[in-house]
């Protein structure tokens, strides 16, 4: 099987496996895996409101994978991007009330670009020169930020400067101008979608046909020999924490000016851990990043239909959920059982000949 077959099939069989075994689980609990797994598939795609959702739903989901992506590319771990997600929203939603008489071509790229800068120096500041230059760990020093930027935004909100009037954690609504269009009535699904598209181009064309982006997987394969190539890996680890951020914080905004159109107490559905599983499952690359993303929110948006058609209980979804991510973030044990079985084959071949002579 070639490297490019295996990158293909592999993640498949991870998501076969994931549903067959909640399948299982599903049938020892006493409910039908086969009528549950069609009212799945009719809540992700059984009409064109449900499509647009489950689109809606894979949008911010994109972005902030690609931003992890690049810093797998780069062999960094970004841990936080859930709280680059929530710094971008905040800056995002901020912009998106405090300048209501700006017109809408100038007020709606203002609002994206501040929070792919605010989401570009939490993720790429702190983490990234601790990286560089004191050898900190990022998955502790991005895992920290993240409770940081959460903290602060459920500060901003409970009786902070972000609070609307009243008594509900909650800022002000954007404004007009900072709000992005609905494509479909009565759905999620905003103008968003064509900046994910667009940002899915922009990563692969950098990560795989520029200098910039050989230099970035130059890093990530093996740091020594780009040092020794003349590489500055510091400054390295810098760019790629902070793209990720720069994308995790686009992600935050896209979904406050798609979608929410104001920031609440309980903003995120985990956006930032469910990227990793997105980007895992992807081999990292941004054009399969689309389609897992979209797969991940087919669960989510499908389960809300699966759980009132098919009588299985909501619990029982995120046991469903939660086996398909194992498998899908441990499909490299395919590659150690083949890897194994081959080995085994040929050590009984060998055996045999030696035996036949």
């Amino acid at each position: 099987m070639s490297k490019r077959t295996q990158s293909l099939v592999l993640p498949l069989l991870a998501v076969i496996t994931g549903l067959i075994l909640g399948g299982i689980i599903m049938w020892v609990s006493g409910y039908k895996p086969i009528n549950a797994y069609v009212a799945l598939f009719q809540g992700a795609f059984g009409n064109s409101v449900f499509i647009a959702n489950t689109i809606a739903g894979a949008i911010p989901l994109i972005l902030t994978s690609l931003g992890i992506a690049i810093a797998f590319r780069t062999g960094l771990f970004n841990i936080g991007a859930e709280g680059q997600y929530w710094i971008g929203a905040m800056v995002g939603t901020w912009i998106g009330y405090n300048f209501p008489h700006l017109p809408w071509y100038i007020h709606i790229p203002f609002a994206l670009i501040g929070a792919m800068v605010a989401g570009g120096i939490w993720g790429g500041l702190i983490p990234g020169l601790a990286k560089a230059f004191v050898g900190a760990h990022e998955v502790i020093t991005t895992m920290m930020m993240s409770y940081i930027a959460i903290l602060i935004g459920h500060f901003m909100l409970e009786r902070g400067p972000m609070m609307a009037p009243g008594y509900n954690p909650q800022s002000p609504l954007v404004t007009m101008s900072a709000t992005l269009p609905t494509l479909v009535s009565n759905s999620n699904l905003s103008a968003g979608i064509f900046i994910a598209m667009v940002a899915i181009i922009v990563v692969y064309l950098l990560l795989f046909h520029t200098t910039f982006g050989y230099r970035l997987r130059t890093v990530g394969h093996n740091p020594m020999a780009a040092k020794y190539a003349g590489m500055n890996v510091p400054l390295f680890t810098i760019y790629s924490l902070g793209l990720s951020g720069v994308l995790a914080g686009l992600g935050g905004a896209v979904q406050i000016m798609g979608v929410d159109h104001q920031l609440t107490d309980t903003f995120s559905s985990g956006y930032g851990y469910t990227a990793i599983v997105v980007s895992l499952l992807a081999r990292n690359n941004p054009i399969a990043i689309f389609f897992a993303s979209v797969f991940f929110s087919a669960l989510s948006t499908g389960s809300q239909v699966m759980q009132i058609n098919s009588g299985v209980s909501p619990n029982m979804t995120d046991v469903i959920t939660g086996v398909i991510i194992f498998f899908v973030a441990t499909d490299k044990l395919y590659s150690y059982f083949r890897g194994k079985f081959r080995r085994s084959s040929k050590a009984q071949s060998e055996q045999k000949g030696v035996s036949v002579s």
